[in-house]
């Protein structure tokens, strides 16, 4: 597998990384065994859900993806009686501290039924969570599985994608089905070959050190001259500078993540469109007033405050997480928010144009070469609970626009959708922004030690959404 991918397995032995996609659909009277039959079927057509981790012993190469079939632990039926929204919502909180054993299974899949009160619905719904390990898939991707999962495409074949929509989805492109690979893999996507198939992996992992330390060793030089080039440029003014970072604040103590809180506001789409801007930019700038009223209300009233917003590379990768961090400024020192959206706008394209030049790839291209040894190492010695002095974000907002609505599961419609993005040392708080069809959802994961009233964070959230709007008509 690729680099990336197993630094992202390793972490999730010190830390709950795993993604989880929230779907609701409207109730169905489909009897739960046979939902557990359509998710196996389903899986059993989906390259990316046939498949499991496999370790090489002594880590003398990467973990590689071997086949696997549908288990009956990866369909979890939660409260068979039924419960109320925000009944889910606390449930919801509990799952999101969990973690996935990927060398066992890397994805499941968890149903609700009968949720009562639900946004969007008058009856009862059904929710759905599908939680994938990060080593298998980032957030475009996993979208583009779970498309393949739900989507109408029964009879098409579903292939293995490469992601080529952005996380954000200020251009607005939905995720949808993605081109194989052009080197040639398996059903497991793993390169084709002899060799491959009838060597003990262990020998070839010492085979390939030599050449992976000399290769670290003559990119890590590359990357040098590219990191002093693009140095030289950027003083030019040809390259727009580094982000700065931003200070630590009260939403990013020092201590490990607590009992966490899950909130979710469903918007109309048209609602948020606002003409020359995008709906990441809404969001963002309604997140940069709530945020800063919402600690000023505490007594503890922020300076300055940034977001980490994750953004998916245009080129094709191998691997499976296959995008950049975007450090932006939410400009919370500017009152008009007519004004601070152009400013975060600004800010996006700024980030973005910084973050696709060729010379940073010099950079990931050492990554992809060193040595499965030194590159665990580096994963078990890192400093996962100091928080250090300039981060590129107090918070996270993750972006993604999932498509049309018109998946089901088993016939019951698709209502809207919602994501989670995972907490940590440095991020006690985390949102997501996730579209589908004309539905636009705003999610909030919490350590409710720094957001102890979420209800009243969500309040300020629908308020500064709508004063948003209000400032652009």
């Amino acid at each position: 597998m690729a680099a990336r991918d197993a630094t992202m397995f390793w972490l999730s032995r010190r830390t709950a990384n795993d993604v989880f996609l929230l779907y609701s659909f409207g109730e169905t009277d489909t009897a739960t065994a046979e939902l557990r039959a359509f998710v196996a079927a389903r899986a059993a057509r989906i390259p990316d859900l046939r498949i499991r981790l496999q370790e090489i012993p002594g880590d003398l190469g990467y973990p590689y993806w071997v086949s696997a079939e549908f288990t009956s632990q990866q369909f979890i039926h939660h409260r068979p009686d039924g419960l109320a929204w925000r009944e889910l919502l606390t449930d919801l909180g509990e799952l999101l501290g969990t973690g996935i054993v990927a060398t066992e299974f890397p994805w499941r899949i968890h149903v609700f039924r009968g949720v009562r009160s639900a946004p969007r619905s008058a009856e009862p719904v059904m929710v759905v969570v599908l939680q994938l390990s990060h080593a298998l898939a980032d957030g475009t991707r996993a979208a583009a599985i779970a498309r393949a999962l739900f989507g109408p495409a029964v009879d098409e074949d579903v292939v293995h994608s490469t992601p080529g929509a952005p996380v954000d989805n200020s251009a607005h492109r939905p995720v949808g089905p993605a081109q194989t690979s052009t080197q040639p893999v398996d059903s497991c996507g793993q390169p084709c070959g002899w060799i491959s198939r009838r060597v003990d992996p262990r020998w070839l992992g010492v085979l390939r050190f030599p050449q992976q330390l000399a290769a670290t060793v003559w990119r890590g030089r590359a990357a040098y001259q590219a990191q002093r080039e693009l140095a030289d440029r950027t003083a030019a003014g040809e390259v727009p500078a580094a982000a700065t970072g931003f200070a630590p604040c009260a939403l990013n103590p020092e201590f490990e993540v607590g009992e966490r809180g899950v909130r979710m506001m469903v918007a109309d789409a048209t609602d948020l469109r606002i003409p020359g801007r995008t709906v990441t930019v809404v969001a963002m700038t309604a997140i940069s007033r709530a945020l800063a009223e919402y600690l000023r209300e505490r007594g503890e009233p922020p300076k300055r405050l940034g977001t980490a917003l994750p953004m998916a590379l245009p080129a094709p990768s191998s691997a499976r997480n296959n995008y950049r961090g975007l450090s932006i400024d939410l400009h919370i020192d500017e009152p008009d928010l007519r004004i601070r959206a152009d400013l975060i706008a600004d800010e996006l394209a700024t980030r973005r144009e910084r973050a696709l030049n060729p010379l940073l790839r010099a950079q990931d291209r050492v990554g992809e070469v060193v040595p499965s040894l030194l590159a665990k190492r580096d994963v078990e010695r890192a400093d996962l609970g100091h928080v250090p002095a300039a981060l590129d974000g107090n918070t996270v907002v993750s972006s993604v626009y999932r498509g049309p609505a018109d998946l089901a599961f088993a016939g019951a419609p698709v209502l809207f959708t919602g994501g989670f993005p995972a907490l940590g040392t440095v991020m006690h708080l985390t949102h997501g922004v996730h579209g589908i069809g004309e539905n636009v959802t705003l999610s909030v994961h919490s350590d409710l030690r720094v957001l102890p009233d979420p209800n009243r964070y969500l309040e300020l959230l629908a308020e500064s959404l709508a004063a948003v709007v209000a400032a652009h008509r």
